[in-house]
């Protein structure tokens, strides 16, 4: 049974509508895209299929929803029959968890009848935005890690118990190594870490003493907090005496310190050089506080001697650009057995929606295997396979003719007639997956400033056709 399921009230208001006017069983296609990737940044992560597929399966109207929506004195007897009896019925197609998308490209195809497509509206958004948002988010800052862990740390300034869990699924899957939330750990079967609270060293009457009960329950594991007093004077001074006093003579080893506070940079260089004077060079580094990816690009640039990071508020809740903004537009229906593509115009460029029903297609270098461009065709176009020209929609004389590459589809088939179509991977399958697709695209893309744009062009013909549209609607 799914819990709870996200509808806003207009979605009810128009499938009335279209339920009193015969149209509801009309099949139609919406897609779902996105119009701008998050922090400037020059690509995003694909995310929440997992969570859309456990909600199209389980999506009903119990008798406590019937109930209420009757309360309204809104909607009629057979209304509120055909709702007790709803289910999803539709064929969905998808990018995969952990794909690398861009702007204004299908990232979800839905064919529906037209009640359903519309009931499943918000629900379908909102779990497709904040697992995209956060597995972006994640993305960026584990890059500008270079190698070096990244731990996700975030649960309690999360907005909401499900979007902790949920979240630290995605970090995990966008590349961070673990996290502190137990529940995505016992859930998703993600490493989970920690080290320890300052209250760890403040209910003892020493430090010392503190870290000798943490080094005795934990031998083979200890990483001690060493800023609760004085990072240098106190906290390492007392790292170092149970390292030697207590774990080396039992046949361990300290296994790290983590700085909370303080000039990292600084702290971090003159902690490795203490450490090293002490023969402790397998001790490693760990740092927090309010982190993010530039503030992790500039430690790396001061020189500061870090091995792992660990990432919270600023990774769970995307605090620079907390929306994704994904949407979700209708773009044809079937009339007559025919498909008529529909469009939205709009003043404003970047809401005017690309018509019909659409593939994405992915071009890649054979030689380098770097991924050179995609494009939206229409779902009945072929794709040549030997030589393609790319081009520039909003400057179509900007053209290049490509060849020596392969080509895939970006969508794949979910659901087909209402009925799962598609095995779900394990969360450390997609993070696998995730990691190869990342690998396919150029450094230059993923740079924090100034990224190289990639470029997402339409085919000919769906040019041929948006441009026809808006032509003959505008009366021109």
């Amino acid at each position: 049974m799914l819990e709870n399921k996200l509808i806003d009230f207009y979605e009810l208001t128009m499938a009335y509508s279209d339920f009193k006017n015969n149209k509801h069983e009309q099949i139609v296609y919406f897609d779902a895209y996105f119009r701008k990737n998050i922090d400037n940044s020059g690509y995003s992560l694909f995310g929440g299929l997992d969570e859309i597929i456990d909600y199209l399966n389980n999506v009903r109207f119990e008798k406590s929803d019937i109930d209420y929506l009757r309360s309204l004195n809104t909607f009629d007897e057979d209304f509120l029959e055909y709702l007790s009896n709803f289910k999803f019925t539709g064929d969905v197609y998808s990018m995969l968890d952990g794909d690398v998308v861009f702007p204004n490209e299908t990232c979800i195809r839905v064919r529906a009848p037209l009640i359903e497509a519309e009931i499943i509206e918000t629900d379908l958004l909102n779990r497709f935005n904040h697992a995209s948002l956060i597995s972006t988010k994640a993305s960026r800052i584990v890059h500008c890690a270079n190698g070096k862990g990244v731990m996700e740390f975030g649960a309690r300034r999360a907005q909401g118990n499900s979007a902790a869990i949920i979240g630290a699924k995605y970090a995990c899957i966008a590349g961070c190594i673990g996290t502190s939330c137990y529940e995505a750990g016992k859930r998703y079967g993600v490493s989970i870490l920690g080290t320890m609270a300052h209250s760890q060293i403040m209910k003892y009457d020493s430090e010392y003493e503190a870290f000798l009960a943490y080094a005795k329950a934990f031998p083979n594991n200890s990483t001690f907090l060493i800023d609760t007093i004085d990072t240098i004077n106190s906290g390492l001074v007392n790292a170092i005496r149970v390292h030697k006093e207590y774990l080396v003579p039992n046949g361990y080893r300290l296994k790290g310190i983590r700085l909370d506070s303080g000039d990292l940079a600084y702290l971090s260089k003159e902690c490795r050089r203490i450490l090293d004077e002490n023969d402790m060079q397998d001790c490693k580094i760990c740092v927090s506080n309010s982190l993010d990816e530039y503030l992790i690009k500039d430690l790396y640039e001061q020189g500061a001697k870090i091995d792992s990071f660990g990432v919270g508020e600023n990774l769970i809740t995307s605090k620079s650009t907390p929306v994704f903004g994904g949407v979700y537009k209708l773009v044809a229906v079937e009339e007559n057995g025919e498909v008529d593509p529909r469009i939205k115009i709009s003043d404003n460029e970047i809401k005017i929606t690309n018509p019909g029903v659409k593939e994405v297609y992915r071009f890649y270098d054979k030689e380098t295997g770097y991924a050179l461009g995609d494009v939206l065709a229409l779902s009945d176009e072929v794709i040549d396979e030997n030589e393609y020209t790319l081009f520039d929609e909003k400057s179509p004389w900007k053209r290049k003719t490509i060849t020596n590459y392969t080509v895939r589809k970006m969508l794949h088939p979910i659901f087909k007639d209402g009925k799962l179509v598609y095995t779900k991977p394990s969360v450390n399958e997609s993070k696998e997956y995730c990691k190869k697709e990342l690998e396919t695209i150029y450094e230059e893309t993923k740079r924090l400033s100034n990224p190289n744009k990639y470029y997402v062009d339409l085919s000919q013909k769906l040019y041929d056709l948006k441009y026809g549209l808006i032509k003959e609607k505008r009366g021109f």
